[in-house]
Order: structure tokens, then sequence, then C-alpha cells
């Protein structure tokens, strides 16, 4: 009790502890936006695996295409989006997760 009373009383202790809150918030903010990032299409997809095009707001660098390979095979990109195969459905909130992903959407079927 008498930490939190002298980190309450320091200017330093409470900016320090603000960054804390504020990071915590911005984490949990990113977990609890993930699921509806991904299309209602993609999770009633048959089968563990599927087949998604990840949105960005701007072009995906190379920083992105190495970030998303975690998660499946990186098939190529358009504009702003990029093609991910093999994505485990349980993957799905992970790959949603980061602030730069808009949405996930399920790819169209290469024969129509």
């Amino acid at each position: 009790m008498k930490l939190l009373r002298a980190i309450a009383n320091d200017t330093r202790g409470r900016i320090l502890l603000a960054a804390l809150v504020a990071g915590i918030a911005w984490q949990a903010w990113l977990s609890l936006a993930a699921p509806g990032k991904v299309a209602p299409a993609v999770r009633q997809a048959q089968g563990q695996k599927v087949n998604v095009l990840v949105t960005l707001p701007f072009p995906p660098e190379r920083f992105h295409v190495l970030a998303f390979q975690k998660f499946g095979r990186v098939t190529g990109t358009e504009n702003n989006t990029v093609e991910l195969r093999g994505v485990n459905k349980a993957d799905l909130p992970s790959v949603a997760r980061p602030y730069w992903v808009v949405k996930v959407d399920p790819l169209p079927n290469e024969g129509a």
C-alpha cells in the first residue's frame, strides 16, 4: 500500500502508471476488436483450414507478408490485400488482431 501511495504522489510514477494502463487498454481493445474484423462467411466455412483475403488500409510491405506467413501460405498481394491460404480457423483472431488489419474476408472462388 505504501508503494502505491508513493507512486500516486510522484509525477513520474503517475506518468508511468498512466502509460501502463493505456498499454493494457490498447492490447485489450485489439483482442476485443479482432473477432469483428473476420467476416461471418469465413467462420462458417467448411473444414478446419480456410483461404482468406486480409485487407489493410495501405499496400502491404515485406514486414506484413512475413507476419502473415506465421498463419498460412501467402500466395500474393494486390492493392491493399494479402491472399492467405491454409489458415486454421483457430488462428483467425490472431490474423485479425494487428491494428493494421481492416478486415478478413473469404477468398473468392478461383473458377468463378
